[in-house]
């Protein structure tokens, strides 16, 4: 029997105030040491004037995720990374949730954040950052929430010409790649089937079906939204729990889970997402009270709540 749980919810979330003063050497993203403490760095410029951050974005580097903070102006006066346990909004106080098994708040000040589409999470296909979301832009001082595959160690530094804030995470860990399979929303409107498409993604084995699930509940990326892709998720928030026996996986949703009279749900992107695997022949999907129409038998299951 193969089981794996979610960390308490694949959507996490805090904040936490960071004082230690650690640059991570460099050599630690090789070697895989412990788990990294805070980082803080602090730049001479005057620190009452905010700079304007412009761009945020990650891409796989050898060995590494590189996450860059773009700035027009001077670089902030105070720069801080650390692993949370959870992941709190500035000012609001209320739960972020992103995806991932570990999360990495950064903390950027004096600065002001960006008022465009980034403001919303991004999902990447990338080894170990999952999703990206800006958490706090309050009294000049601008968070960012990191969801990663696992928590390894990292190095912040800085860079000029343009000024940026960069943080690598390492990644040296095996990978493979996995299927997701997302809702193609120009052909479902042109009612041409299948309705969905299937993408990559890295999953860290041998738990290959929990990544590749978890990797579904983060939805698709950027430049797959743009080509049409989306992720329904019928109200679900994720899953707390993935169980895999004599080829039947039991997929255990959170959320209210209900179609909402749809005759697609998060169901047709589960099944071929979960069936890509030799061990997996029938799934069976529960919703977060416990329910599903076809508990015992070799044949799929889904809650009533997802029935139209």
């Amino acid at each position: 029997m193969i089981m794996v749980s979610a960390p308490r919810s694949l959507l996490a979330l805090a904040v936490v105030g960071v004082t230690a003063l650690q640059v991570v050497p460099t050599a630690a993203l090789a070697k895989q040491t412990p788990p990294t403490p805070p980082t803080a760095v602090s730049q001479q410029t005057h620190p009452w004037r905010p700079t304007r951050l412009v761009d945020v974005r990650a891409a796989h580097r050898p060995g590494l995720d590189r996450i860059v903070f773009e700035f027009r102006g001077p670089l902030p006066t105070e720069l801080s990374a650390r692993y949370v346990g959870k992941l709190i909004a500035d000012g609001s106080g209320r739960p972020v949730s992103l995806v991932g098994n570990a999360f990495l708040q950064v903390r950027l000040s004096p600065a002001q954040g960006i008022r465009t589409h980034q403001d919303a999470k991004q999902t990447y296909a990338l080894p170990g950052v999952i999703q990206l979301a800006r958490i706090g832009d309050f009294e000049g001082v601008v968070t960012y929430g990191v969801g990663l595959a696992r928590r390894t160690p990292y190095r912040m530094y800085t860079l000029t010409h343009p000024n940026r804030v960069v943080i690598d995470i390492g990644t040296q860990y095996r990978t493979v790649n996995v299927r997701d399979y997302f809702l193609n929303m120009p052909r479902y409107r042109m009612g041409q089937r299948p309705y969905t498409t299937a993408v990559q993604r890295p999953a860290i084995p041998p738990a290959t079906a929990y990544g590749a699930l978890q990797r579904l509940f983060a939805g698709p990326t950027k430049a797959e939204r743009t080509a049409g892709l989306r992720l329904v998720t019928s109200q679900a928030t994720g899953f707390s729990k993935l169980t895999v026996r004599h080829g039947v996986a039991r997929v255990y949703l959170t959320g209210d889970c209900d179609s909402r009279g749809s005759t697609y749900t998060v169901a047709d992107q589960i099944f071929p997402t979960l069936k890509q695997f030799r061990s997996i022949r029938w799934v069976k999907i529960y919703d977060a009270d416990g329910r599903t129409e076809r508990p015992t038998g070799r044949t799929d299951s889904i809650p009533p709540s997802l029935e139209p």
